[in-house]
């Protein structure tokens, strides 16, 4: 009973901080559309505070959803082939949260590359991964 209660609050919170996670998958590169369609100035100085801010926020929330992951996958013996497509997704994900990193330092060096109809395709992918995750998660395909 009691190891059941803590698989629950482990998962509540493992999503608690998935979610909080992804919020900000979802909106730098919102802020990084804005970035790519701004001129030097005080919008754009503002632009990369908030994106700075926001990134120095979401990382933490990654490595918690990550370690409470690791701990459900561990520590309760969760498996099957569903599992290793969402590590891979996970794992694709933990390289996006990185390259947005990336791409915040090419901004404040003056070094973007990309334009603002990149990055809204760019934008669209962890919503794609989000729900991949989802299914694989809930419907257990394999």
């Amino acid at each position: 009973m009691e190891s059941e209660l803590a698989y629950l609050y482990l998962k509540a919170f493992h999503i608690i901080f998935v979610t909080s996670w992804f919020a900000g998958l979802f909106y730098l590169p919102r802020i990084f559309v804005n970035l790519a369609m701004a001129a030097p100035g005080a919008e754009y100085d503002r632009l990369l505070l908030m994106a700075r801010k926001l990134y120095r926020f979401m990382t933490p929330l990654a490595v918690l959803a990550l370690a409470l992951g690791m701990w459900l996958w561990q520590g309760f013996g969760i498996g099957g082939g569903w599992l290793h497509a969402k590590l891979t997704l996970v794992a694709l994900l933990i390289a996006y949260h990185l390259y947005c990193g990336k791409l915040y330092r090419d901004f404040v060096a003056g070094a973007n590359r990309h334009s603002h109809v990149w990055y809204r395709y760019f934008n669209e992918i962890p919503v794609l991964a989000l729900c991949a995750v989802v299914i694989l998660v809930v419907v257990k395909p394999f």
